[in-house]
């Protein structure tokens, strides 16, 4: 994905003198996840108008069961997560609509959104649009999901790692990010293995090293994979191999390409680049979540999402701070 790089597509528009602009919201948020339906709480509880996209692609709501979010000792799944915030931010008057924001432009005083074939005008746009994780090679969806739902496919450590305690662990990477994960996972079993996707290792001298100290297997080349009783089996170098669970350790695409519609800075890797207070370098526009950098952990992503709707607050008060 392209970093860094300002379009040349069309100017930022401006207002024609002494026509004041109306304005549908004071913030529209794209992306309703844990970060987006945050900001829509504390933004509706600020009585601010506010409008909440969401294409329906949250990871959050693919998580079965999160034992490592405060508050629920006994666990939550995310779509029962998202589904108390949803409810929350709309006791308080945030709107909460489902489509796909395909373009956005800034003028001189805010933001015009293309929402498919709508177009609205919003004050300030707040990016929660977080990343999609590159799946391991399955047959189809429905596999991956049902992987995903009965923990033979996972992909946070931090998350759900102590549930895999002394279970048998395929890691499916290679290079800094494969060895990262496998180390990272060792603390909690001494089975694991190192499996290399589509190819063989791309893996340096330390990072053998590494691995070889810790005592996790470098196994071959995963030409295959497909879900058995209790586990997930990977063929490696032509052989099947059991394992308890699988963590795919191939990366994520970041959702970033609205900021990129107006200039905004981005990482090498595509993230969203902000300061202390959630704002991107484009006046108006705030990013919040995954997309600013993978954390991956939903506790990060709400206190980004509240720090950014507090900011606009305050942001959008210096102009007109008195309620009506």
């Amino acid at each position: 994905m392209a970093a860094d790089v300002r379009p040349s597509g069309p100017p930022m528009m401006t207002e024609r003198d002494g026509l004041r602009p109306k304005f549908d919201y004071d913030c529209l948020i794209v992306g309703g996840g844990p970060a987006g339906l945050t900001a829509a709480i504390y933004l509706a509880r600020f009585h601010l108008s506010v409008l909440v996209v969401d294409a329906g692609k949250s990871r959050a709501a693919l998580i079965p069961l999160s034992r490592n979010h405060a508050g629920f000792p006994e666990g939550i799944s995310g779509a029962e997560l998202l589904d108390r915030m949803r409810e929350q931010a709309r006791a308080y008057g945030a709107e909460l609509r489902e489509g796909l924001v395909i373009g956005l432009q800034r003028s001189t005083t805010g933001f015009t959104a293309q929402i498919e074939d709508k177009r609205l005008r919003a004050k300030t746009v707040l990016l929660a649009t977080g990343v999609i994780n590159r799946r391991p090679p399955m047959t189809d969806d429905a596999c991956h999901d049902e992987g995903l739902a009965s923990g033979r496919l996972r992909y946070c450590p931090i998350c759900d790692g102590y549930e895999v305690t002394d279970r048998r662990i395929a890691v499916l990477g290679t290079g800094e990010r494969g060895c990262n994960e496998a180390l990272f996972l060792r603390s909690y079993s001494a089975d694991i293995a190192l499996v290399a996707p589509y190819q063989s290792h791309a893996l340096d001298n330390e990072q053998r090293s590494l691995l070889m100290d810790a005592g996790i297997r470098i196994a071959g080349q995963c030409s295959a994979l497909r879900l058995v009783d209790g586990g997930i089996e990977l063929v490696v170098d032509g052989q099947p191999e059991r394992f308890d669970t699988l963590y795919p350790a191939l990366g994520s695409d970041i959702r970033s390409e609205l900021a990129g519609q107006v200039g905004a800075s981005r990482s090498a890797d595509g993230c969203l680049t902000v300061d202390a207070h959630q704002r991107t370098d484009v006046p108006g526009l705030y990013a919040a979540g995954d997309v600013v950098l993978g954390l991956d952990q939903i506790s990060h992503a709400m206190g980004e999402g509240g720090v950014a709707a507090t900011t606009i607050r305050n942001d959008l008060a210096r102009k007109t701070p008195l309620r009506r």
